[in-house]
């Protein structure tokens, strides 16, 4: 069997689970079971902490593991990149109380940083030739101005309300993070062969990601339009109906272009549009 490791909870576990249900991998999870063989599928998924990941993965712990690049980055474990995920996406940033004026990675200085991420905190203020004190924490960094601990902190920043209610300010974002998919360099035949079908169903749910399917009638005579309108993956399926001067159309767009086209598809008189979701694609 293909060993993952995944994050015990918090939001990357709920997107986690959320994908392996859609490929296909059924879990039934207990309070305090932390090794789970999936139904209908050789994988097994062993529940850690995030930043236990990418050295399960190193070590031949597990084989694969899906973790935050942050971690992947920070902990430099020996474990290859396969696949960006597409989710749990954030950023690592520098904040500092609200009221400081900033001018500039300068501002740093001599300043004490409280951060979770060392590593990486550490090779941009060398490359940004600063010199600072890093108190290293895990968890609610961001109260450490506010406590006296530090001067600013360098942490993860999703929408940003967590520095505001700390009275922080983002002033530099270092990198940008997503869910990533690592595998160890030694997988043998067979569990890169499980792992290869497991990657063929995870690009099927992405590329159906913010697609729709669309079924409608159009007039014969407005076809050329139509196609320019709607291209389809290659181009869209046309079918004649009983009425010799109208036709089914069948098609897939692009839902942040969704209105913009149905708009189009309208003024050139299609009827009967209907749109339907798309969970999964193969191209």
């Amino acid at each position: 069997m293909l060993r993952i490791a995944v994050q015990s909870k918090g939001r990357l576990y709920d997107e986690t689970m959320l994908l392996l249900e859609e490929a296909g991998i059924k879990l039934n999870r207990g309070k305090r079971i932390l090794l789970l063989s999936a139904k209908g599928f050789p994988v097994e998924v062993l529940f850690l902490r995030d930043d236990d990941i990418p050295q399960s993965v190193a070590n031949g712990v597990s084989d694969i593991g899906i973790v935050g690049e942050n971690e992947y980055v920070e902990k430099g474990q020996e474990a290859k990149l396969i696949k960006r995920l597409g989710f749990s996406k954030c950023r690592l940033s520098l904040a500092i109380p609200k009221d400081e004026d900033y001018r500039g990675v300068e501002w740093f200085e001599g300043k004490t940083i409280a951060t979770s991420y060392p590593e990486i905190l550490k090779a941009y203020l060398t490359e940004k030739g600063v010199k600072a004190d890093l108190h290293v924490i895990s968890g609610s960094v961001e109260i450490a101005p506010g406590i006296g601990l530090a001067d600013a902190i360098f942490d993860i920043v999703s929408s940003g309300s967590t520095l505001v209610s700390n009275q922080l300010k983002e002033v530099e974002v270092i990198m940008q993070s997503e869910a990533l998919l690592i595998a160890n360099n030694n997988l043998s035949e067979e569990k890169q062969a499980i792992l290869d079908e497991l990657l063929f169903r995870f690009e099927a749910i992405q590329v159906a990601e913010g697609k729709k399917y669309v079924l409608l009638n159009a007039p014969k005579d407005k076809m050329q339009e139509i196609i320019e309108v709607l291209p389809g993956m290659k181009s869209p399926t046309i079918t004649p109906l009983a009425d010799e001067n109208w036709v089914s159309v069948q098609s897939v767009i692009a839902e942040k272009h969704f209105w913009e086209i149905i708009g189009k598809l309208k003024s050139l008189g299609a009827e009967g549009i209907l749109v339907i979701p798309i969970e999964k694609m193969i191209l």
